[in-house]
């Protein structure tokens, strides 16, 4: 037996290979258990704008909204693999939250942990060119976070799964057997491998206003890729904007009355490059951004390299992981077999059909669900100077006193190799 299988085989027979209980590393594979069942919710009677990483090395910032621990990994010479798993349920708090798992570097002199320790401060910013969105885009001496897996907590999945009342029991089709525990997504973050090193921190932010909030758990898997020797790519990640407010930021509605637009420099002439994009729209009321179909564009130098309508219609897929969902009947014919004495024939019925909120369509998301990146080959992008543009012409505004909470989640960065 190799040296690798033998150690794999000590994983197994230790019961570790799938359990979060701690941390290991064997020969070509590392697993990281960064979160293990963590709290996320909003205390600030007891947790403030920036608290010190505890026995567990977790640092807590916006009063327990944002988790943030510091990984290490080995020094690999040879290509990987890498993974995320995320785990998620519901400790109290029965609404669909933004969430997102990000990375950044300890390295930076200026990050949300500085700037929420009062340390530093987020970049002042040309207000005819941001508005007032501090800490969203690329500038000298500071990168936004990267986000490494974006998601959306469903209704109440975990806490209220296991609750038999008239809300979580009446509710549920016929089609669901039962609520799920938790929700559970995977994503592909090879190409975000050479931010996971160099004392970076791996973070959860979930958007709960509840003391309850929730539960997260995040595992990332390394494994070194293939049987024969393949050199790691020396391959370069550049963040470029990031619109999700995470600490001190500002709801980003920017795109309903301009583009937004970042410069960045090429180093070099790059290999094999790519621009990842990631969006989301929200604004829950009626005909709000979340519900509403809108355009979204992303281009380099006025080049646009992504034109398309971000839309999710698959939601009601997602029944079973939310058992708060808001529910209400619509009437409509239903035709199904009935049996009668002359054996099956079909019928049609008026009947009052159960929806659930959701269900529904939205922008780019469906509660439970995780927001996967669009990724674009970049060809003929020369070293030097470059401008990216993310526009959504027919985004609204939000307005606090019509209650309209309508804006954008944006992200996007490059990824290319040498």
């Amino acid at each position: 037996m190799t040296k690798k299988l033998f150690l794999l085989a000590g994983i197994l027979a230790a019961g570790l290979l799938f359990s979060c209980t701690k941390t290991y590393k064997s020969v070509g594979d590392t697993h990281l258990c960064v979160f293990q069942k963590e709290a996320l919710r909003w205390v600030p009677d007891s947790l403030g704008s920036y608290n010190a990483a505890d026995a567990n090395g977790i640092i807590r910032l916006g009063n327990g909204r944002i988790i943030l621990k510091k990984i290490e990994l080995p020094a690999y010479e040879r290509d990987v693999k890498a993974s995320i798993t995320v785990r998620v349920e519901s400790a109290g708090d029965r609404w669909d939250k933004s969430g997102s798992v990000f990375v950044i570097s300890g390295a930076q002199a200026v990050n949300m942990m500085t700037v929420a320790s009062g340390e530093a401060a987020y970049p002042s910013v040309d207000s005819l060119v941001y508005e007032k969105l501090v800490g969203v885009a690329a500038t000298e001496g500071y990168l936004p976070a990267t986000e490494l897996l974006r998601f959306m907590t469903p209704f109440g999945v975990g806490y209220y799964s296991r609750l038999d009342t008239a809300k979580v029991s009446k509710t549920r089709p016929v089609y669901v057997d039962g609520w799920a525990p938790e929700a559970v997504w995977e994503a592909d973050i090879t190409d975000l491998f050479p931010l996971l090193k160099d004392d970076a921190y791996v973070g959860v932010f979930i958007d709960t206003w509840t003391p309850e909030g929730y539960i997260a758990s995040v595992d990332i898997d390394i494994t070194e890729a293939g049987n024969e020797y393949t050199p790691l790519p020396k391959r370069h990640v550049m963040p470029l904007v990031n619109t999700m407010y995470y600490y001190g930021q500002e709801y980003p509605d920017i795109f309903a009355r301009k583009d937004l637009s970042v410069d960045f420099e090429l180093p070099q002439m790059p290999s094999s490059a790519r621009l990842a994009y990631i969006t989301t729209g929200h604004g829950g009321h009626s005909e709000g951004d979340e519900f509403t179909k809108q355009r979204n564009i992303v281009s380099i130098d006025g080049e646009a390299l992504i034109d398309y309508t971000p839309w999710r219609t698959d939601c009601a897929s997602f029944r079973r992981f939310n058992p708060t969902s808001g529910v209400w009947t619509e009437r409509r014919t239903a035709s199904y077999v009935a049996w009668t004495a002359n054996g099956p024939r079909r019928v049609e019925k008026e009947i009052d059909e159960i929806i659930a909120s959701s269900d529904y369509s939205r922008s780019n998301w469906c509660p439970g669900s995780q927001v996967a990146p669009v990724v674009v080959p970049l060809e003929g992008l020369a070293a030097g100077a470059h401008r990216l543009t993310v526009s959504i012409p027919t985004a609204q505004p939000l307005s606090h006193e019509k209650n309209e909470m309508n804006f954008w989640l944006v992200s996007a960065y490059l990824v290319w190799d040498e």
